[in-house]
């Protein structure tokens, strides 16, 4: 047999037994987390320009991220449930629609309301995508190639995060806010032709496969594995949605445009590593990654009157948290097995309330504790998750 000799899956689907990755097929789920987070991020750098446009104050042109977030975390774990029969291109095309059709939309639009409702299905889109794109990377490759490719179609994240989200802010000073939304329509609508042009198809899961909800949950190591998201998360964001307030107080009160460009640019990083060596080293590496960021935590608050300490912290951060969503997909898919999809959109949940929680709990915090404590506080977070990630070691995290 050659190396490029395709084996047929359990669903009767070709999967390549090459030692190459689908590169074409990898980039384009790429491209579609890619478009996801922009979607979902563009507002917050905008804000000012939407408020002005739309006339309305700014705490309500806030809430375009918020409904986003909503129909996100409403329709990840029912929808996903609802169409895990259905084949996997014609599902992931319809989010993709739905990104075209839903941002087309806001770029349009100048009633406030008719903007809120296609940021919430903009959010549904994006439920449905993370809750599938895991699982379609893994059935793109063999078995050795799984973690890698998960990677490849991971790094869509972390480049929107640390390239896409600055520019689109910066050009949408000049040229408005509409255009750039009316931009990632675009990106939207040629990503529709790259997937039907390079990403194969899929069976969706068989009827007599499709455990009900709750035995998915069930199943041994998906439930450590969703602490470790809340947990690990959680920390991640309390200190990334008030890391100004914690700024503020440092040299770098007037360059955190700088400190979030280091953090995408070593999350980046991160997730390179994480794409090397996550077939062979799970384990090892979500308990670095965990040790890691709580070491940065405990560095960012004992030297925080220490510039280079700060940047090593940050250095550190983005680092061990550029891979983590990788990582955790990764394990949740290996627990998860046949119903894959669906432990996955438990995670895209999790991670979502996590994102939510960072706020409320983040904001709790500084009003306690003040902003110089909080990069300290979250080892209470992170010890747990970390002794969770370790107990884990037969299910959920296995060496």
């Amino acid at each position: 047999m050659n190396s490029n000799t395709a084996l047929i899956g359990k669903d009767g689907a070709n999967v390549s037994s090459s030692k190459r990755l689908p590169w074409f097929g990898l980039l384009a789920l790429a491209m579609a987390g890619f478009i996801c987070i922009l979607t979902e991020s563009l507002p917050a750098g905008l804000l000012p320009q939407i408020a002005r446009d739309l006339g309305v104050t700014e705490a309500l042109a806030g809430q375009l991220v918020t409904l986003y977030a909503v129909g996100s975390l409403l329709a990840a774990i029912p929808l996903t449930t609802a169409t895990r029969g259905w084949r996997r291109r014609p599902l992931l095309l319809l989010c993709i629609i739905g990104f075209l059709v839903f941002n087309t939309i806001t770029a349009l639009s100048s009633v406030y309301v008719l903007t809120l409702v296609a940021r919430f299905f903009a959010g549904v889109s994006a439920g449905v995508l993370w809750g599938i794109t895991a699982g379609y990377a893994r059935r793109m490759v063999p078995d050795s190639l799984k973690g890698r490719a998960m990677a490849v179609a991971m790094v869509g994240t972390p480049l929107a995060l640390a390239l896409g989200v600055p520019l689109g802010t910066f050009f949408g000073t000049y040229t408005g806010w509409r255009l750039i939304f009316g931009a990632v329509s675009l990106l939207a609508a040629a990503l529709i032709g790259w997937v039907l042009w390079k990403v194969p198809d899929y069976a969706g899961e068989p009827a007599g496969d499709q455990l009900p909800f709750h035995k998915v949950f069930l199943i041994p190591g998906v439930r450590p594995i969703l602490f470790v998201v809340l947990s690990w998360v959680l920390a991640h964001n309390i200190l990334y949605t008030y890391i100004a307030p914690y700024l503020a107080e440092t040299a770098f009160a007037q360059r955190v445009d700088l400190v979030l460009l280091i953090f995408g640019i070593t999350s980046v990083v991160g997730i390179w590593v994480i794409g090397m060596l996550i077939d062979r080293f799970l384990r090892m590496l979500v308990l670095i990654s965990i040790t890691g960021f709580a070491l940065a935590s405990a560095a960012l608050g004992i030297g925080m009157n220490q510039p280079v300490i700060i940047i090593l912290g940050v250095t550190a951060w983005g680092l061990t948290f550029g891979g983590a969503a990788t990582l955790l997909q990764t394990a949740i898919a290996q627990a998860g097995g046949k119903s894959a999809d669906i432990a996955q959109s438990m995670l895209v949940t999790a991670w979502n309330v996590a994102i939510g929680g960072g706020g409320i709990i983040g904001g709790f915090l500084l009003e306690l504790l003040g902003a110089r404590f909080l990069p300290g506080s979250l080892i209470i977070l992170l010890l747990p998750s970390l002794l969770a990630a370790w107990l884990a070691k037969k299910h959920g995290f296995p060496s």
